[in-house]
């Protein structure tokens, strides 16, 4: 309706602290309210259906076109709090809509914290060149409405990071980022070892794409970030001048992953972060008398493929001497792609590293599996 449409435009105008949408056209909605709160730079609706609570973040700009796809197709009243005064919108069951003002007694507040103001690592309101250019952040350093989700998933990565490296007494780290791609969190990790910790960095990213390296390498001469360097290289095949404190690996594919791990292992990195990607190699592999229900459908054999792939990566770790964690960096919902093997060297006894190692081998027996990762630490493979 037309004036419902001019009602809320000119109400959004005026910056409501908060909307309330109620009075559900269809008595079987389950959601019986929308609940609307402005906060610094962006609204949140709250939607509980049942005991499950669901929030939208909507930009300044799009408060009077949401609430327009909600009224009256959806909700038929409308309440809005500005600073001084309440709007009420109804809309009958005919159709019409009346809308009255009335002057507060006291002003609504604007809430001034929510979830996603938590203590991140990497803060909002500091102006952070890499966030900046992956348009997560304003030029002022303020997270972008439609990048919440983003912001939130860099910042669990670095608390990943945080969670080894602060315990560490070195004041110098050299990193290497396997497969790094364009480099974002490249440029977020230095950011946070150097600005955040303090430390000294020598980080180097890998990848094989040249143009990508030197476009990187060009980034990096731009932020300043002299302690980083981008090499065009095999995953394979490289070999560094120095002993890398740090292992990084986001998103390398299939085997690629499993030589990263079995080169950080050899050169003795002591931690080593891993998102393991396209676990392909075992699902053609994947063969078992005893266990058949496992391989007789397609789609769960997949699944069960990428599983014991990431499982023995991870006991080989742990019989490589590492005290290993498989965990979920992001949100399911987000990406599929969400889990880390996060390994930090040392502590782990003899008896625990040759039970890690015969478990992986009982596995691979049962189900006909040959590892890359495995024949490389047996010498098998090079």
């Amino acid at each position: 309706m037309d004036k419902i449409k001019a009602v809320m435009e000119e109400l959004a105008g005026q910056e409501p602290v908060r909307v309330i949408l109620s009075k559900p056209k269809v008595k079987s909605n389950e959601c019986k309210k929308v609940d609307i709160h402005r906060y610094r730079d962006f609204y949140q609706a709250e939607r509980q259906v049942g005991k499950q609570m669901f929030h939208d973040n909507i930009p300044f700009s799009g408060l009077a076109e949401y609430i327009c796809t909600k009224v009256p197709e959806e909700y038929r009243q409308v309440n809005a709090f500005t600073q001084s005064q309440e709007w009420m919108l109804s809309v009958t069951k005919k159709g019409e809509a009346f809308v009255t003002k009335k002057k507060l007694q006291a002003p609504v507040k604007v809430r001034q914290t929510h979830n996603r103001e938590k203590n991140y690592i990497l803060r909002e309101g500091e102006p952070i060149a890499p966030l900046v250019d992956m348009g997560v952040f304003t030029q002022e350093g303020k997270v972008v409405a439609s990048m919440q989700d983003k912001f939130r998933q860099i910042n669990r990565f670095i608390e990943a990071v945080d969670d080894l490296v602060s315990k560490t007494q070195a004041t110098r780290l050299h990193v290497i980022d396997f497969g790094c791609g364009k480099g974002y969190l490249t440029f977020l990790l230095y950011y946070y070892l150097t600005q955040v910790k303090k430390l000294e960095a020598h980080v180097v990213g890998i990848d094989l794409k040249a143009d990508v390296m030197e476009h990187c390498q060009k980034t990096a001469a731009k932020y300043g970030y002299d302690g980083m360097e981008f090499l065009c290289q095999d995953i394979r095949t490289y070999q560094p001048d120095f002993t890398p404190d740090i292992i990084v690996s986001l998103h390398a594919c299939d085997i690629a992953t499993d030589f990263v791990l079995y080169h950080a292992v050899k050169w003795g990195a002591k931690m080593i972060f891993s998102m393991p990607c396209c676990q392909h190699e075992l699902n053609g592999q994947m063969n078992s008398e005893e266990f058949g229900i496992l391989t007789r459908y397609g789609l769960l054999q997949e699944r069960a493929a990428a599983l014991f792939t990431d499982a023995i990566r991870g006991n080989l770790l742990t019989a490589s001497g590492y005290r290993v964690q498989i965990m979920e960096i992001v949100n399911p919902v987000d990406t599929p792609k969400n889990i880390m093997i996060r390994a930090e060297k040392g502590g782990v006894s003899p008896a625990a590293r040759e039970k890690a190692m015969a478990e992986v081998e009982r596995l691979q027996n049962a189900f006909h599996l040959s590892n890359t990762m495995y024949r490389l630490l047996q010498g098998k493979e090079s």
